[in-house]
C-alpha cells in the first residue's frame, strides 16, 4: 500500500508539473500573441505614404520606425512589391490567411512560422482603399518553444514535488491511512460517524455535513461561471470596440499627464494641462458611445412602424438650430406634411441628425443648409468645404473625415456617415452624395 500511495502521489505530482507547465505556456503564448496584436495595429496607425515610399526604401525606413519590425509592401492582388528583411522576395502573398483577409475584410491576422526567414511570426496586413496593402509582423516564439524554455523550471519544480510526495506517503501511510479506512468503513454503514482521533474528527464532522456542503459548492460553482462568463463577454465587448481612432487622445493625456508629473509648469500651462486631459477623456466617452451605437445596428432586429418623419425632421431642425446660429448658418426647410416612413422613431433621427450636424460641422462661416422631405426621399444640401474628388468612395467609411483638424475640432469620430450608411442598408434605403470641393455636399437619401 506503502508503494502505490508513493507511486500515485509520484505519478499525480508528475501530471500536474506537466500540466501546469502547458497551460502556462499556452496562457503565456496566447497572452504574447494578443500582446504583439495590440502592437501591430498601434504600429499600423504610424504608417503615412507620403513619409514612406512604397518600395525598398519605404519599407526599411518604416521598419526602421518600428525598431526592428519587419514591413512587407504589397500590391492591392497581394503581390510583394518590398519587403524589409527578405529582399528578394517577389512572389504573390495572395494565398496567405492575412493577405486575404486584409484584401477582402479590409485587415487580416495570422500567426505562423515565416518560410523566408525560417522563424515564427505574428502578421498584420491592412488594406488602404484597395490600392495597395502593407503588413508588419514581429516574431515571437511557438507555444512548443516557451514549453521547452520552461523545462529546467518544470525539472526543479518537480524534483522538489517528488520529494515531497515520498514524505507525504510514508506519513500517510503510517499516521492516517489505517483510521482512515476505518472511518471510510463505519461511514458505508451508519449515516453519522465518528472517531477517536482528534486529527480526523473534522473529517468526521465533513462527513456527516457532506449533502449540505455539496449543495452549497454546487450553487458557489454556478455563480463563479455566470461572473466568469460575464467577465469574458464584457472583455470581448470591449476588445470589438477598440479602434485606433483612440490613439490621439490617448497620447495627449498620456502627454500632459507626464508634463504634470515632471512639474515645472506654469500655472496657466497647468490649466491648459487639465482642460487638455479633461477634453480628451470626454472625447474617449464619446468614441465608445458611437463606437457601441455603431455596434449595436447590426443586433437590431426590434421591428419597424410608421413614423412621422415631418414632425421629427422640424424638432431635430429646432434643436440645432442655436448650434447653427453660432456660425450664422441659415437652414431653409421644405419640409412636406405628413411624411410617413416604416422605421424607428430612434433610427430616423440618427440619420436625419447625422446629416444635419455634418452639414453644420463642415459649413462655412455665414453659410447655408437646404433640407428638403418628401415622402419618396430626403435631401441635406451645405455650401460648406466639400469633398475632394478622391475621398468621394471614402465618404461613409468609418473613421474617415474630409478635416481631420475641422473634426477633431468639433468632436467628430468619422463614424456619423458611417452610421447613417449602416442604417439605410439595413431599412432597404439608397443614399448617394454629389459634392464639389470649397463649393458644398448634397446627401439623397430615397426611401
Amino acid at each position: 500500500m506503502k508503494w502505490r500511495i508513493w507511486l500515485l502521489s509520484l505519478g499525480i505530482t508528475l501530471a500536474c508539473v506537466l500540466i501546469f507547465g502547458f497551460a502556462s505556456t499556452q496562457v503565456y503564448y496566447k497572452s504574447s500573441v494578443d500582446d504583439s496584436k495590440s502592437f501591430l495595429r498601434v504600429y499600423m496607425n504610424v504608417f503615412d505614404r507620403n513619409e514612406y515610399p512604397l518600395n525598398e526604401q519605404g519599407a526599411a525606413q518604416f521598419s526602421e520606425r518600428l525598431n526592428g519590425a519587419r514591413v512587407t509592401v504589397m500590391d492591392a492582388q497581394g503581390n510583394v512589391l518590398a519587403d524589409s528583411m527578405a529582399n528578394e522576395v517577389t512572389e504573390s502573398h495572395a494565398d496567405r490567411a492575412e493577405i486575404k483577409d486584409a484584401i477582402f475584410k479590409g485587415e487580416g491576422f495570422a500567426v505562423r512560422g515565416s518560410s523566408t526567414l525560417g522563424k515564427n511570426m505574428v502578421y498584420f496586413c491592412k488594406n488602404f482603399d484597395g490600392e495597395f496593402l502593407i503588413r508588419i509582423a514581429v516574431f515571437t516564439d511557438s507555444d512548443w518553444l516557451i514549453f521547452v524554455k520552461t523545462l529546467p523550471t518544470l525539472a526543479v519544480f518537480a524534483g522538489i514535488m517528488i520529494l515531497l510526495s515520498i514524505l507525504v506517503a510514508l506519513f500517510a501511510t503510517h499516521s492516517i491511512l489505517t483510521p482512515v479506512k476505518k472511518l471510510a468503513a463505519e461511514a458505508v454503514n451508519n449515516d453519522e460517524v465518528s472517531t477517536d482521533y482528534s486529527e480526523l474528527r473534522p473529517v468526521a464532522d465533513i462527513l456527516n455535513e457532506r449533502s449540505q456542503s455539496i449543495r452549497k459548492q454546487l450553487d458557489e460553482i454556478k455563480s463563479e461561471k455566470e461572473t466568469a462568463e460575464k467577465a469574458h463577454s464584457s472583455k470581448d465587448e470591449f476588445i470589438s470596440n477598440v479602434t485606433h481612432e483612440m490613439n490621439t487622445p490617448l497620447t495627449s493625456i498620456h502627454g500632459y499627464a507626464e508634463l504634470l508629473n515632471g512639474g515645472g509648469m506654469t500655472d496657466e500651462q497647468k490649466k491648459l494641462a487639465y482642460q487638455t486631459i479633461l477634453t480628451q477623456s470626454e472625447r474617449l466617452t464619446n468614441l465608445i458611445g458611437c463606437i457601441i451605437d455603431y455596434s449595436e445596428i447590426d443586433s437590431d432586429d426590434l421591428p419597424p412602424y410608421e413614423t412621422d418623419f415631418s414632425a421629427l425632421a422640424k424638432e431635430t431642425l429646432c434643436a440645432l438650430k442655436p448650434e447653427a446660429d453660432k456660425r450664422n448658418i441659415t437652414i431653409t426647410e421644405k419640409i412636406d406634411e405628413n411624411v410617413v416612413i416604416m422605421s424607428r422613431h430612434e433610427r430616423l433621427s440618427e440619420v436625419f441628425g447625422n446629416l444635419v450636424r455634418n452639414a453644420i460641422r463642415y459649413n462655412k462661416d455665414g453659410g447655408n443648409i437646404t433640407v428638403t422631405l418628401s415622402p419618396h426621399e430626403l435631401i441635406v444640401e451645405d455650401t460648406g468645404i466639400g469633398i475632394a474628388e478622391e475621398n468621394m468612395s471614402k465618404v461613409f467609411s468609418r473613421f474617415f473625415t474630409v478635416d481631420r483638424s475641422h473634426g477633431g475640432k468639433n468632436g467628430g469620430f468619422g463614424l456619423g456617415l458611417a452610421v447613417v450608411k449602416k442604417i439605410c442598408q439595413k431599412s432597404g434605403w439608397q443614399i448617394s452624395v454629389e459634392s464639389t470641393l470649397g463649393q458644398g455636399s448634397k446627401f439623397t437619401v430615397k426611401f
